[in-house]
């Protein structure tokens, strides 16, 4: 951290908090001596912004740089009744822009020509001002000011919004680093009318599956021309979710999609827009929904599509199955009645789908009442018990034996300690299994007093990998309501994990020698996305996990606690190269040490 950043922390520090407390603090660092402030998120990023967003002296260096290719930027602003002040700080911040080589396309559907407007665009050859006479809509009005551009790549601008000064400037950084993306997109965040900044939005790298049930990517995206030729502008058909199906167009026909993880644009967030009320355009989420149902029959699927919970612009898709496939659930068990019984009854009892059999694997149970339960229930036509007979626990080897000894075309494992919530879990499944990008699927698991417990896993996580959103309590969203969201992650728990069978072989089946016990799912899946498959989240599959809340590392014996470390190692030594990087799906910007999307406020080292 250079010296003006940590000259504006502790000047941050000293108007929140007085003299004596950053006295205190700064001898505190001097030190060597650590504290654990909580600081609100609103603190946490504005010291982001001071550790991470360019100073001035910085500005003026990247003012320096040349690119070897310089495309035109055409930025595109459709206008209805443009708010002057607005519209004077949106051309204050394209003046602003360091890198120059760009064209501003306006087009006005305002009632009544306001003088000032063509005024001020007559002061820069570089902005071009069209009142059309009319109001088109947003997506005429959007069309129009596309027909204007020149350049070889395009963003969009709404008129109310702004561009960080840095933002053309990255976007055609990325153009040269990675050989001329076709579509490109950004961080955001929300400026309020008193130019204060906050709720910053960091993206997950692309993510097919998440954009396909919500516009995550929304602000700022870049993309090639000579694609918008190729897909056709905004469809009126869509209006209040244009955005949205224009983008899943693009996404569906580019060759490659970069993720830029630094805030370059600024949503505006005044009364009544939908920045500041997500409910004042309630017709764009049907739009939307609409959006995503001829997406997915242009990338030949077919399914219901449905809003999903309450975060509104969150759809939920269920696919039509192909056919009538079989479900082998492999359930390890060793004298866990208690919680066996209550797994079994709960699936058998709930599930809709017909063609599944539960597999009992027994591993060395002791207890009578356990093979008194197994004699109960040997002949039902749905349960098969097979007995592994290795003495030693080896959970991922467990599982081959079951994978190997079962004929079912998805292989679904289920810890003995869960409980089915949803009935048509089979089919929710089976519904993203069957497509041949996808590996592996994962569910929404509670603890039992219905806390979060799992919501996909990310790498990096503690130096090895964690699960995401842990205790979160139920009805509470998270973080953009990630945990309501069907998601591409890196991996996801075995305690609930289905797959195609064909991918055990072709990964490797799970690994019996390093990974016993610990990171066996983890490595797995790391190995799934290896092969070149994406990993999914499914929050509308939903299961109670009993393992216990309070259960961690300080309640392992010496033996448990010495095997783990080694495979804890193990784990970071075979995936050293993934665990060097952001995990793809978990910002960069978030703290490695927390699992809830926290903003990591010292400069980012990646």
């Amino acid at each position: 951290m250079n010296l003006k950043h940590r000259l504006n922390q502790i000047k941050y520090y000293f108007g929140r908090y007085g003299f004596f407390e950053t006295v205190k603090k700064c001898f505190k660092r001097l030190l060597g001596i650590k504290d654990n402030p909580v600081y609100t998120d609103s603190e946490l990023y504005k010291m982001w912004m001071i550790n991470n967003e360019p100073n001035e002296k910085e500005l003026q260096k990247m003012k320096q740089i040349t690119f070897d290719k310089e495309p035109l930027i055409s930025v595109v602003v459709p206008m209805y009744n443009t708010n002057e002040k607005y519209f004077e700080e949106l051309v204050e911040s394209m003046q602003n822009q360091i890198y120059k080589r760009w064209e501003l396309c306006l087009a006005d559907g305002s009632s009544e020509k306001n003088p000032k407007f063509e005024g001020i665009a007559s002061r820069d050859n570089r902005i071009f001002y069209k009142f059309l006479n009319q109001n088109k809509g947003i997506s005429g009005n959007s069309n129009e000011a596309l027909k204007m551009a020149n350049g070889k790549y395009i963003t969009l601008l709404d008129h109310d919004d702004l561009l960080a000064p840095t933002s053309l400037f990255e976007f055609v950084k990325t153009i040269n680093e990675d050989n001329e993306p076709d579509f490109m997109y950004s961080d955001e965040d929300k400026i309020n009318d008193n130019g204060e900044r906050y709720n910053p939005f960091f993206k997950p790298d692309y993510s097919p599956e998440t954009l396909s049930v919500h516009n995550y990517i929304t602000h700022q995206i870049m993309f090639k021309k000579e694609l918008l030729d190729k897909v056709g502008m905004f469809d009126e058909g869509f209006n209040g979710a244009q955005d949205y199906d224009l983008v899943l167009r693009l996404v569906e026909n580019s060759r490659s999609i970069i993720h830029i993880s630094k805030i370059l644009y600024h949503w505006r967030a005044s009364q009544g827009s939908t920045a500041d009320n997500a409910d004042s355009k309630p017709y764009a989420f049907e739009a939307g929904r609409r959006a995503v149902e001829s997406h997915i029959r242009r990338i030949g699927l077919e399914g219901k599509v449905e809003n999903g919970q309450d975060i509104p612009g969150v759809y939920k898709i269920t696919y039509d199955i192909v056919g009538n496939p079989k479900v082998s659930i492999l359930i390890p068990n060793k004298d866990g009645i208690k919680y066996l019984k209550t797994c079994i009854k709960s699936i058998l009892k709930l599930t809709t789908y017909n063609n599944y059999e539960i597999v009992i694997i027994e591993n060395n149970s002791e207890n009578k009442s356990t093979f008194d339960y197994y004699e109960k229930i040997k002949n039902h036509p749905k349960i098969k018990i097979l007995e592994y007979k290795e003495k030693e626990f080896n959970y991922s080897k467990i599982i081959n034996f079951g994978v190997e000894n079962t004929d079912g075309d998805y292989i679904l494992q289920l810890n003995n300690d869960t409980k089915l919530i949803t009935p048509n879990w089979l089919e929710l499944f089976i519904g993203y299994a069957q497509q041949k990008s996808i590996g592996a699927i994962g569910a929404r698991l509670y603890y039992k007093d219905k806390s979060l417990q799992h919501a996909g896993i990310a790498t990096g996580i503690a130096g090895t990998a964690g699960a995401l959103l842990v205790n979160l309590e139920y009805g509470k969203h998270a973080y953009y309501g990630f945990e309501a969201i069907t998601r591409n992650v890196s991996a996801v728990t075995g305690a609930c994990l289905f797959a195609r069978r064909s991918i055990y072989k072709e990964v490797g089946y799970m690994d019996e020698e390093k990974f016993k016990v610990a990171f066996n799912d983890v490595d797995f899946c790391l190995k799934i996305l290896e092969k070149g498959y994406r990993i999914v989240y499914n929050p509308y599959i939903e299961l109670y996990h009993f393992e216990s809340k309070t259960r961690g590392y300080d309640d392992l014996d010496s033996n448990k606690k010495a095997r783990f470390d080694k495979e804890a190692e193990e784990f970071k030594n075979k995936w050293k190269r993934v665990l060097s990087k952001p995990d793809k799906y978990y910002n960069r910007n978030f703290d490695r040490n927390k699992v809830d999307f926290s903003i990591e406020p010292e400069e980012i080292k990646y």
